[in-house]
């Protein structure tokens, strides 16, 4: 919706055409941007309660940076990007402000968000191997303003490092569980604590794991109560449900 469009819309409202709920809907519903490669969606924080997000996987940096620049000068003062490479990183730090970390490829320009006080998230990992997917998780998680717990390398082929973290995961009021192999720390996960578990598999494994296929049938199969499930290797899918659990 342009500004022309708008104000049509809001001289609707002002006659008593239609009313100011409907105008409401029908912006929350209407607006994008048209730049072109990119429709960005500048309602969407009204829509949902969190603005875009920039997938930066097979994006140009010009690209990349042309929907960054819009979001921040359009609709909101922080954007997260996943999936974003080393290169594009670079670029983007000679013309935005950038918090980047090479492990996860996350990137947050813009404003950092800090800590709420609401209760606590916590990732966990079946192995080291997992981490770059749990820290996808985990920064999505604090960028939304949710405090993070990590707890790494706990899975169940040494069970004793799980269980000395039990207290840590009964404080939780969300658990991302991220596995590869056969994905059972989930369902371990989900029998120790009374809150939901959002399990990720991963693709780290050898051959039969099937580049974490294994894992997610695995985790979709869990005997225990209270898990779901999210893609392979999707962390920041389960860090963004995890934060709308917490604010719940």
């Amino acid at each position: 919706m342009n500004k022309t469009e708008l104000t049509a819309l809001l001289k609707k409202v002002e006659s008593g055409d239609i009313s100011a709920k409907e105008a409401a809907e029908r912006i929350r519903l209407d607006s994008y941007d048209d730049l072109g490669y990119a429709k960005i969606d500048v309602q969407r924080g009204i829509r949902q309660g969190a603005n875009e997000v920039v997938l930066g996987e097979s994006k140009t940096k010009e690209q990349i940076c042309g929907i960054v620049k819009h979001i921040l000068s359009s609709s909101s003062d922080s954007v997260l990007i996943t999936r974003l490479s080393d290169e594009a990183a670079e670029f983007l730090k000679n013309e935005i402000e950038l918090f980047y970390d090479s492990v996860s490829k996350i990137g947050i320009a813009g404003k950092r968000n800090t800590a709420c006080g609401k209760g606590c998230i916590v990732v966990a990992t079946g192995g080291t191997s997992d981490i770059p997917v749990a820290e996808e998780a985990a920064l999505t998680a604090e960028y939304y303003g949710n405090r993070v717990e990590r707890l790494y390398d706990v899975g169940v082929a040494g069970l004793q490092r799980l269980l000395d973290n039990v207290d840590v995961l009964a404080g939780a009021k969300a658990v991302v569980a991220v596995a590869g192999m056969e994905g059972a720390l989930a369902s371990v996960i989900g029998g120790l604590v009374d809150c939901p578990v959002v399990a990720v598999p991963t693709s780290v494994g050898y051959g039969s794991s099937f580049e974490g296929i294994a894992a997610l049938l695995s985790m979709l199969n869990s005997c225990a109560a209270g898990v779901s499930v999210v893609n392979i290797d999707n962390g920041f899918g389960a860090g963004y449900i995890a934060n709308m659990i917490n604010n719940r």
